[in-house]
């Protein structure tokens, strides 16, 4: 028997439990299931491939997962709930998400599992907001300066920024000959 066959079955069945709001369960479904297979591609990374900085301009995974964690409590309190970041949240991150050039912020030496918690932390906060949401304000716009939006979209944002880092993440592990064997 080999090692894939000993996994569980994957279950690719959207369920709208996360919500007494089935459409806005459907969308947490979605976004818990793009966080588990970035946590996925993670498995097996050691901290010295996770703080490799392939090149002076390239981000480490760490940095890619700090930004995922930044953009996410980013685009939940000023979009969605029209508020600050709540300074105990800011604590979580220490510094900004890009540095004066407009690249990533490099984090230094951050363990794998510091980094999860936060994604974790921050994760826990947006499906609180979510569940407590009716309806109608998971698609009330709101207005900025150079966008509407609602926080449905959001939703479908941070998936589809989270998979395209997925994504960085694997060409990185591949790159430090690290790759995973999901499949």
């Amino acid at each position: 028997m080999n090692s894939k066959s000993k996994r569980s079955k994957r279950q690719n069945i959207v369920l709208p439990g996360l919500s007494d709001v089935p459409e806005i369960g459907r969308w947490l479904w979605a976004l818990q299931d793009t966080r588990e297979r970035t946590f996925e591609e993670l498995e097996g990374l050691s901290d010295e491939v996770l703080n490799w900085q392939p090149s002076p301009k390239e981000s480490s995974i760490g940095a890619l997962l700090y930004h995922i964690a930044y953009i996410e409590a980013d685009w939940l309190f000023i979009e969605v709930l029209e508020r600050p970041i709540p300074q105990e949240v800011e604590a979580q991150f220490g510094q900004g998400v890009r540095d004066d050039n407009g690249q990533l912020v490099q984090v230094g030496e951050q363990s794998l599992q510091a980094n999860l918690n936060r994604l974790s932390q921050i994760r826990e906060r947006l499906i609180t907001v979510f569940q407590e949401m009716s309806l109608e304000e998971f698609r009330r716009p709101r207005s900025f300066e150079y966008y509407d939006v609602t926080p449905e979209w959001v939703l479908h944002h941070l998936m589809q920024h989270e998979a395209e880092h997925r994504s960085q993440i694997g060409a990185m592990r591949a790159k430090a000959g690290t790759e995973t064997s999901r499949f």
